[in-house]
């Protein structure tokens, strides 16, 4: 089982509906935006409520991994990212990108969401890079190549790509809308 990168573990196991969400809210509250939670529970009905908390919430269920009697549920706090000027000019569509990766072009796919947001779904042989240590790790990336920066919704991809450009890479491009409505082809964790 791959280790999954969170910031907060809560422990909801053994505990009945409705003590796991009233847990998860307050463990959210604690939370920055854009950090992620993981709940422990062993209320088979945990996996629905928190999923419909978390939309009715704005935050982001990412996906649950059943071991033995306990659930691993992962949440991502919401930025309100949806709101934030995009400034990077060179953007392409969803939909660009897939033909270009049909067409084996010689392009970097960057994908700057959480670790754990990478894990559950992400495009095959993308690289995953979060934005909040892209600064120390440009080094792992090649300034000469094509790279299209996904993110969930394509701000935090925005971020990304000025960062980039700022520091000499010349050829960098922010996929929009990004992940969240991505169609392609995806490698997912089998939940």
């Amino acid at each position: 089982m791959e280790n999954i990168k969170v910031n907060v573990t809560l422990d909801a196991k053994g505990l009945a509906c409705p003590m796991p969400i009233v847990k998860t809210k307050k463990a959210m509250n604690t939370l920055e935006a854009g950090q992620v939670l993981e709940v422990q529970a062993t209320d088979k009905g945990s996996k629905a409520d928190l999923q419909a908390w978390a939309n009715s919430a704005g935050h982001q269920y990412l996906g649950t991994i059943e071991e033995g009697d306990v659930l691993r549920h992962y949440l991502r706090k919401s930025s309100n990212d949806g709101s934030v000027e995009r400034k990077h000019p060179h953007v392409t569509s969803n939909e660009e990108l897939e033909q270009k990766l049909d067409a084996l072009d010689n392009i970097v796919v960057l994908d700057v969401r959480e670790a754990a947001e990478y894990a559950f779904n992400h495009i095959p042989n993308a690289v995953s890079i979060p934005l909040g240590e892209l600064e120390e790790r440009l080094s792992e990336l090649n300034k000469d190549d094509q790279i299209y920066v996904v993110c969930r919704t394509g701000s935090r991809s925005d971020l990304a790509a000025q960062k980039l450009t700022e520091n000499g890479f010349s050829n960098v491009i922010n996929v929009v809308p990004g992940m969240s409505a991505w169609t392609g082809k995806t490698n997912t964790l089998n939940k």
